[in-house]
């Protein structure tokens, strides 16, 4: 299933990228057709074709908050100068993080950097990897202080 997840990911960062690349919303083609087509390229090999919907409807639906969450983290990168390919992985990861916690933390940003490493620049992985450490630590932290207020 580990593998199966990995290529989802894949997917859903094929179908944002391209969504986000012919224009997102004012496109002649919608997120829902883009989605589907790339599903059915892989759909024997794709087991849970939801996490992948979810995935994609999932950052698509909270872009705006990622983008929020995004910017403090990289301070020096405004959201709207970071290369495409590597918003969009961040996007994914902090769409994961914060809205699926059943996938554990370690996997979401060991998958980022993967993601990163296949289809980002030379230093997309590094970069990718610290932006989701610096928010894995804020996450704990709320966590543990959530925990202390009990």
């Amino acid at each position: 299933m580990a593998s199966n997840r990995h290529l989802g990911r894949i997917v859903a960062l094929q179908t944002l990228y391209e969504y986000d690349f012919r224009g997102g919303s004012d496109a002649p083609y919608s997120l829902d057709s883009i989605y589907k087509r790339n599903i059915e390229q892989f759909e024997d090999q794709i087991d849970d074709k939801d996490f992948v919907i979810r995935l994609v409807t999932g950052v698509d639906d909270h872009t705006e908050e990622l983008d929020g969450i995004i910017g403090p983290l990289a301070p020096e990168w405004p959201v709207d100068q970071i290369a495409r390919i590597d918003k969009i992985v961040l996007r994914l990861a902090l769409y994961e993080l914060h809205h699926v916690p059943k996938t554990p933390a370690k996997v979401v940003i060991n998958e980022a950097v993967e993601l990163a490493k296949a289809f980002g620049a030379d230093n997309s992985s590094k970069f990718i990897n610290g932006v989701l450490g610096s928010a894995l630590k804020i996450i704990e932290d709320k966590h543990e202080s959530k925990k202390a207020a009990k």
